[in-house]
């Protein structure tokens, strides 16, 4: 009889010495079903395996062991190396041989359920003491009150792991109370959820033809374990008072079921919905959906019900995928849903309890608001489950166990303008977003419009596509909106064109500081640039020339600087240099007034967008051959880095509280941190590298990077790959979901700097 375990080996052989070879990565061994497979298990593990390899794919290698059965082997994709068919015994022994030979298996991570090795337990067991690689266990069932078979299975199975990863609290305590298993040994990492890019309700409904339908839907393989007859049974009373409603089922029979008995249980639910008279009602879905179409499917939902009969089912991957899609939901409480739907997230309901289901539905059916909270509540409750999340937590997990220290990278995502150009109208950038919906009632502003064509300059200097160009005039003839007639700018302007009351009320020096830099960089590559664009720029950036010698704000007169000289790179006007001159004096006073030996800086006090002082001063350097301008710049700047750069990455000054002279403890403070300063000190990295090329200037760019990755106090994303936005905010607890204009140029600012520099084919 033939092996089922297949080990894929391509070895290269060179026929001359090879020098300055690259050390293999550790390699990651994942034993799961596995698509195409289908099954709750083989899906997670491919949606953890594509997360992994899209955050880390030049850190560690990651191979598959699938799980088979004698019913046959499927096709497997490429990165399936080994196969083990569960209910032949030899072949335990053999995938423990195979991997403990391999060099480079580093560390095995086994997604566990029962019933992948019932009735072969033993070798199973078996198996995990014959490993000689360490190992990690995720268990996708936890029973509770177990059997003392069951108990004892589930100490052997620990024994030997270096950990248990369980997806809920629930799951911890039973591990620790009724199996004696050490809380030291758990680790707790939520159930995967996949970002969505939240969409028009009504426009999906209008795209799958249920406009004027009130959807309820449930998805998922289907098997009697869902009890979708309660489902139906609540349906009678439902539409007495709600005729429009339609309830989707969703998803294929659950092939274990078809093996074993066929379609019988979905014959018997169309049985009840012709005898309740519900066939205007009810659609079935019979189809095993792609991602895309599925997430479509939960967002034109108005209420998700989850129905399991199964008191015991530890968590649900289909009752986290709707609640990240914005689904309100009704669910029955197993433990996950009752962990996740407290806190005004979510209703619970009885098992099989089909009145209390009805009454339930037809409560939230008619409050808008409830149904509102309940989307918002459960978007940002999972929010740090998302794949990528759970990648930075498997992958934090793996590195305290593999035996060999490897450098952990993490991969740049390719430049995503969607968000940027969902932002933006035919007038401007929109200001704020609620999600990664434009918010239009928040207006425009000069600042975020400013940012946006620096953003959209250094997009088209590192791309020279042509059709971003239209973006690049809307920002242009934005700003020269704003100008007044003395050539000073306004910031605000309503979602009707207007200036609002907000110009007379707030200190605009900084709007104008940031408009004057983002025309001075797009005048600097003016050979680049069709010459209308750059007339227009110049004569906008001339009527603002005026009013520079005004100004004593400090990080307006440091953008000015920025935005002088880049616009002074080919015409080397001495004007200019005067005016760069002025400013970097005023500048220069204020650290001979404020710094001391312990503190380096301009000011008593550390706030927002510090680094632009010291970058304003090697400007001014620049562009003067000042050297007290470039001493300056040098040692306000390393202090800053002193200040913002930890062994773990960037912690940059939180504006919960600002960081003053005399208590400078206040820099650790955590949460407060905006994507804004680290896209500047990014900016201000760069500027020091170009000029003074020193290597740890380039490395903290990449590192500073990492903190829109995940590399931060939480180990998790502030920006979206899925949008192309960028989250507002890093707090204590919680990353601000809110996806506007200026987090999300901060970011693609960033993104075209690490593009220089590290990718310059991205």
């Amino acid at each position: 009889m033939e092996s089922s375990i297949h080990h894929q080996v391509s070895p290269y052989f060179p026929l001359h010495p090879v020098e300055n070879v690259q050390p293999l990565l550790p390699t990651i061994v994942m034993i799961t079903s596995y698509p195409p497979r289908e099954c709750g298990i083989a899906t997670y593990a491919n949606d953890l395996y594509n997360a992994l390899q899209k955050k880390f794919n030049q850190s560690f290698d990651l191979e598959i062991c699938a799980l088979e059965q004698d019913a046959g082997i499927h096709h497997y994709p490429k990165e399936v190396k080994y196969i083990l068919n569960t209910n032949q015994e030899a072949y335990y022994t053999e995938l423990a041989n195979k991997l403990n030979n391999n060099e480079t298996v580093q560390l095995i991570l086994l997604q566990h359920e029962f019933g992948f090795y019932h009735n072969n337990e033993t070798a199973f067991i078996q198996f995990l003491l014959a490993l000689k690689k360490p190992y990690i266990i995720a268990l996708h069932t936890v029973l509770g009150n177990p059997s003392l078979v069951k108990k004892h299975y589930m100490q052997q199975m620990l024994k030997t792991a270096e950990k248990a990863i369980v997806m809920t609290n629930h799951a911890a305590s039973i591990l620790m109370n009724d199996y004696d298993i050490a809380s030291s040994k758990i680790a707790i990492i939520s159930h995967g959820t996949h970002l969505v890019k939240h969409a028009d309700k009504l426009s999906l409904k209008k795209k799958y033809g249920l406009t004027d339908r009130v959807i309820l839907s449930t998805f998922g393989l289907l098997n009697s374990g869902k009890s979708i007859e309660t489902t139906l049974d609540a349906l009678v009373d439902i539409i007495k008072q709600e005729p429009k409603v339609l309830f989707l089922i969703i998803g294929i029979t659950h092939p274990g079921v078809i093996k074993h008995e066929g379609e019988i249980y979905r014959d018997s639910l169309k049985k009840k919905i012709t005898a309740l008279h519900l066939e205007k009602h009810v659609l079935f879905i019979n189809q095993f959906l792609e991602l895309p179409e599925l997430l479509n499917y939960l967002q034109l939902t108005d209420i998700y019900l989850f129905t399991s009969n199964n008191p015991n089912q530890a968590v649900s991957g289909t009752f986290s995928y709707a609640i990240s899609s914005g689904c309100p939901i009704i669910a029955t409480g197993i433990p996950h849903a009752v962990e996740v739907l407290s806190d005004n997230t979510g209703t619970i309901v009885d098992f099989n309890n089909s009145q209390q289901l009805s009454k339930a539905v037809l409560d939230l059916l008619f409050n808008d608001k409830k149904r509102g909270e309940y989307t918002l509540n459960g978007i940002h409750k999972l929010a740090s489950s998302a794949w990528e999340n759970s990648a930075l937590k498997h992958v934090n997990l793996f590195k305290k166990h593999i035996p060999t220290p490897f450098k952990l990278s993490f991969s740049i995502p390719p430049i995503n303008l969607s968000h940027l150009k969902h932002m933006t109208t035919s007038f401007g950038m929109i200001q704020f977003a609620k999600l990664n919906k434009p918010d239009y009632a928040s207006g425009y502003t000069l600042d975020d419009n400013a940012r946006a064509l620096l953003a959209m300059t250094m997009c088209f200097e590192n791309t020279r596509q042509f059709e971003h160009l239209y973006a690049i005039e809307i920002y242009v003839n934005f700003i020269e909106f704003c100008q007044s007639a003395s050539g000073d700018f306004l910031n605000y302007v309503n979602q009707d064109k207007a200036f609002t009351i907000e110009n007379y009320q707030c200190n605009l020096a900084d709007s104008n500081g940031r408009a004057i830099w983002a025309l001075g960089y797009l005048i600097g590559l003016e050979s680049i640039f069709p010459t209308q664009l750059i007339i227009k720029a110049k004569k906008v950036f001339q009527k603002a020339l005026a009013t520079i010698p005004s100004v004593h704000s400090t990080r307006s007169m440091a953008f000015m600087i920025k935005g002088l000289y880049f616009s002074n790179q080919h015409t080397a006007d001495e004007k200019i240099t005067d005016l760069i001159n002025i400013l970097a004096s005023r500048i220069y006073q204020m650290y001979l007034h404020e710094s001391s030996p312990k503190w380096d800086w301009f000011e008593s006090y550390l706030t927002y967008a510090n680094s632009l002082l010291p970058e304003a001063m090697l400007y001014a350097y620049k562009a003067t051959k000042g050297q007290k301008y470039k001493q300056v710049a040098l040692k306000s700047f390393h202090f800053l880095l002193s200040q913002t750069f930890t062994p773990s990455g960037i912690h940059v000054i939180s504006n919960k509280n600002w960081h003053t002279q005399n208590k400078i403890t206040n820099c650790n403070l955590i949460g407060g941190e905006q994507p804004i300063d680290v896209a500047y000190t990014i900016l201000t990295l760069e500027s020091f590298y170009q000029t003074f090329k020193t290597p740890d200037y380039k490395t903290k760019i990449k590192i500073a990077f990492d903190w829109f990755q995940g590399r931060n106090h939480l180990n998790e994303i502030i920006y979206n790959p899925c949008t192309g936005g960028c989250y507002d905010g890093l707090e204590d607890s919680y990353v601000n979901l809110n996806q506007g204009a200026e987090s999300t140029l901060s970011y693609l600012i960033s993104r075209f700097i690490i593009a220089r520099h590290y990718f310059p084919n991205t």
